[in-house]
């Protein structure tokens, strides 16, 4: 009985190799096709051992995908539940094999201490031995939702009422009750970005694309004072109606019309629900708040939507969602202020959250707020604890993007793709949150799969600059040069402007001609020169072109960030730490003056005062993390802008 069964094509042998001689280090008994001995009988013996096997890896490429003994052999495995697919090449898998966890190791040569191949391995251990796996990273895209843990997609209510203008008011109902399920029964519940985008005849796609096992749809009817709303719960799998009813009242009566509904969806769902609904708000705030609501968090929608939840908590100064929600929106409208605006941003985002969880203490936007607005380096442990309350709140899911970010920016990047992909699951439709997912993975060494969830995303997104500019980033990694020059056509008229830093980067990538890294150098240069500051971006990417020694020359006499006047790039990631431990450019961190660069920006302090360390602590670095950062215990920190 073998340990493990390979299944691969046979042009693909020499890759089959890799992991079988991999494997077999690792002491497990692996049966591959190439010790067949003569004379016997292919597909007695393969059988066999395939039936037997205690895990069945799969390598897929652009040939296996079309081979008729893979397929089949996958198909065996996956009803024996033996199966371990990865991805040694980026392809179309087999539909049927869609939506099963399948590693991305096409950027795996060999290297024993891979993080991906470390991860997928403990991957295969587990299916060897049996045992559970610990904090394994669940690979990237869609997976199957488990009928002990309901996912909820609450679409937008129908309005039926002959004014159009109250579309707003109805997809405000829906929202509120979607916030009202997250917090209130603390059900996992699709994002409203994602939900709200089938209406009409679309709602009879939104189950399948959104894989979620229960659907809430309705319409709301407002006239004059009175406001009535049906609503009904699915379970998709059988399409069972679980309940339906019909609620009627004034428009003073949404909050409690909204708790009501809220409260028997949870207990049809076997959940108790907990109300947390401000009282005796003027109908003529609350509609303000519902417009406001329901704007986007891109710059230009932000400028509208502060103004209106400024002017409802002016008025209705007891109004916990409107003090919660303005405190969110300035939170994000911070990243885009001139850095010399930003601390008076964040004094008044502060106010709001205060505000916000004196009133309710469970405000998951005033959480996050509190979260956003911290440094971006300096400051971990206090960012850690505004982490760890964000994540505790009721409905921590879908902020949990931005915990996975904080991860990221302290080293911690596995573990940040693990919470990212959670949150991804119930914001699959979120151009914000699918940027940052791919963001998450690309970090970790999945450059494939990033480049699938990104072209997606510029696809449904396309004048979103991040979304494009990552997309730009993570051709770049793949090798994708022809993808590069699409997105850089002058004729598509694109703005980098938060990838100022990454074009040059990307083209000397490209060429690797001397004359092309040689226009990177003399930008690091005369930045240097011109503002005495470098931000990570630059000197990660310069170091990656092989750049590293005149990084660290320049880094001695500058300051690490932006200058705090309103020149600056802006942009949520413009000066975060999170590139510093991208597995795909580990060129900044062999040298060990990596450790000094880490303490001034306050790492090292964090790492020693919390011992959760970053995952370049296993890297086979050429000096002694641990001990050099010992060293640097209580170095001088830089000054840094909020």
């Amino acid at each position: 009985m073998p340990d493990i069964f390979l299944s691969y094509n046979r042009e693909d042998q020499g890759r089959a190799k890799l992991f079988a001689e991999a494997f077999a280090a690792e002491g497990f008994d692996v049966w591959w096709d190439v010790g067949l001995k003569t004379g016997e009988a292919y597909d007695q013996v393969t059988e066999k051992a395939l039936r037997e096997a205690k895990a069945v890896v799969v390598l897929w490429s652009k040939r296996s995908v079309e081979s008729r003994w893979v397929r089949a052999e996958a198909t065996l495995a996956d009803r024996n539940k033996t199966l371990v697919p990865c991805m040694i090449e980026a392809c179309e898998r087999p539909i049927m094999f869609e939506l099963t966890q399948t590693a991305e190791l096409s950027h795996w040569n060999g290297h024993s201490g891979d993080k991906v191949w470390l991860a997928f391995l403990a991957d295969v251990k587990r299916f060897v031995t049996r045992e559970t796996p610990q904090h394994a990273l669940s690979p990237p895209g869609p997976v199957p939702l488990l009928p002990a843990d309901p996912v909820l997609a609450v679409l937008p209510f129908d309005n039926l009422s002959t004014d159009t203008e109250m579309v707003f008011f109805s997809d405000g109902i829906s929202e509120e009750i979607i916030q009202r399920l997250t917090r209130g029964a603390n059900l996992k519940i699709i994002g409203r970005t994602s939900s709200f985008q089938f209406r009409g005849e679309r709602k009879a796609q939104a189950a399948a694309a959104l894989r979620c096992s229960h659907v809430l749809d309705g319409s709301i009817r407002r006239a004059a004072g009175r406001i009535r709303i049906a609503a009904h719960l699915t379970e998709t799998v059988g399409q069972t109606t679980l309940w339906s009813e019909r609620f009627d009242g004034t428009l003073e009566d949404t909050f409690a019309l909204q708790d009501e509904i809220s409260e028997q969806i949870a207990a049809a769902l076997h959940r108790t629900f907990e109300s947390f609904s401000t009282p005796g708000i003027d109908p003529r705030d609350y509609d303000i708040y519902l417009r406001a609501a329901l704007f986007s968090l891109a710059p230009d929608e932000l400028r509208q939507a502060i103004p209106l939840l400024e002017g409802v908590t002016s008025r209705s100064k007891n109004f916990a969602e409107a003090w919660g929600r303005l405190a969110l929106a300035r939170a994000f409208h911070h990243m885009y202020s001139p850095f010399r605006d930003r601390a008076m941003v964040i004094a008044r985002t502060r106010e709001a959250a205060t505000r916000a969880l004196t009133l309710d203490p469970r405000s998951s936007e005033a959480r996050l707020a509190e979260l956003l607005i911290q440094p971006a380096y300096g400051a971990f442990v206090e960012t850690e604890a505004a982490a760890g309350r964000v994540g505790s709140t009721p409905g921590g899911d879908g902020p949990g993007m931005f915990v996975g970010r904080f991860m990221r920016s302290v080293g911690r990047a596995r573990e940040a793709a693990e919470l990212s992909e959670r949150a991804y699951r119930l914001n699959a439709f979120d151009p914000l949150y699918v940027n940052l997912y791919a963001l998450s993975i690309m970090a970790v060494g999945c450059v494939a799969e990033s480049v699938k969830v990104l072209e997606g995303v510029v696809a449904r997104a396309p004048e979103m600059s991040f979304g494009v500019a990552n997309l730009m980033r993570a051709y770049a990694f793949a090798g994708d040069w022809a993808g590069v020059d699409r997105l850089l056509d002058p004729a598509a008229d694109r703005s980098f402007r938060e990838f100022e830093a990454g074009v040059p980067f990307i083209r000397a990538k490209q060429s690797a001609s001397e004359q092309a890294i040689g226009v990177v150098r003399q930008d690091l240069k005369d930045r240097v020169a011109k503002t005495g500051c470098l931000d990570v971006a630059r000197m990660v990417y310069a170091a990656h072109l092989g750049l590293t020694d005149l990084v660290y020359q320049l880094a001695e006499g500058a300051h690490l960030g932006p200058r705090g006047d309103d020149t600056d790039i802006m942009g949520p990631d413009a000066y975060a730490t999170g590139m510093l431990f991208w597995e795909i450019m580990p060129e900044i961190r062999r040298d060990p003056r990596f450790v000094t660069l880490c303490a001034r920006l306050g790492l090292v302090d964090y790492w020693l005062e919390t011992d959760k360390w970053p995952d370049c602590v296993d890297e086979r670095l050429p000096y002694d993390f641990r001990a050099a950062c010992e060293a640097h215990r209580d170095h001088p920190k830089d000054r840094f802008f909020a």
